[in-house]
């Protein structure tokens, strides 16, 4: 493993996944810098939930090495959905976490509620999921995976099922959070969506639609969080544009290469 790999909040060194009756996905080099929020896109089975899942250690690879992520710090992960526990309440589910690692009670339950009012759910403590709209339930399930603090917070496609008005307000509450972290967390965002990519993250990956190599890396223009108005700006515009057109690229030579 190379050394400047400790520089990183995790690292993918020439990975190759395999998996039987598919061709395999890599060799795939990838890095996220401390801070950096990452946006990973692709057509749906070149490898962007499983980046995911080898940076958390819930998958080992096939070849090659995974660097920071599991292996150091911190690491935060949030699913397409809520996943969260239906008999529990809400300030339990975000204390789960802190509940694994032994931190005692009392102070799990303080952590859990002091994340949950940072995400706009300080009075919905006792509330169970079921009493959560699927925009709460998002909220709880990112105010759990940050209940730990971490250096490293993966999230998979969290407000796909979200409909665009709270999918935006959601965006905007994952820069206050980041923003509000001393030091701030590193993020990998897999989504579909281009516009949301662009908006939300530092840089996007585009993984090729055939072998889950990276095919491009847009660094994206404009401070984070954004400022007002900022989809309506022409930096914005144009490169949602050309992040569209490295990925039609991307899914365009895949569908050669196997015709």
């Amino acid at each position: 493993m190379a050394e400047t790999d400790a520089a990183f909040a995790g690292a993918l060194r020439n990975v190759v996944v395999r998996y039987p009756g598919r061709p395999p996905l890599g060799p795939l080099d990838l890095a996220v810098a401390p801070g950096e929020i990452l946006a990973l896109v692709g057509a749906s089975g070149a490898g962007k939930s499983t980046i995911l899942r080898l940076l958390a250690g819930l998958e080992s690879p096939s070849e090659g090495a995974v660097a920071g992520g599991a292996g150091r710090g911190r690491t935060g992960f949030v699913f397409q959905s809520a996943t969260l526990m239906p008999w529990a309440d809400i300030q339990a589910n975000v204390a789960l976490p802190l509940d694994l690692a032994g931190v005692p009670r009392e102070e799990a339950r303080r952590q859990a509620a002091a994340q949950l009012a940072a995400v706009g759910l300080g009075d919905r403590l006792t509330a169970r999921p079921r009493q959560l709209s699927g925009g709460m339930a998002m909220r709880a399930s990112l105010a759990r995976a940050m209940v730990t603090e971490p250096d490293l917070l993966l999230l998979d496609e969290p407000f796909a099922a979200l409909d665009s008005i709270t999918r935006r307000r959601l965006i905007e509450d994952l820069h206050r959070l980041w923003t509000g972290r001393s030091p701030r967390p590193a993020m990998v965002f897999v989504t579909h969506d281009i516009e949301e990519a662009v908006y939300l993250a530092h840089r996007a990956v585009v993984l090729d639609s055939g072998t889950g190599r990276v095919a491009a890396s847009l660094s994206l223009p404009g401070p984070l969080p954004r400022p007002d108005n900022w989809r309506g700006n022409e930096a914005y515009r144009s490169t949602v544009e050309r992040l569209a057109a490295e990925l039609a690229r991307s899914m365009t030579a895949s569908a050669g290469s196997n015709a």
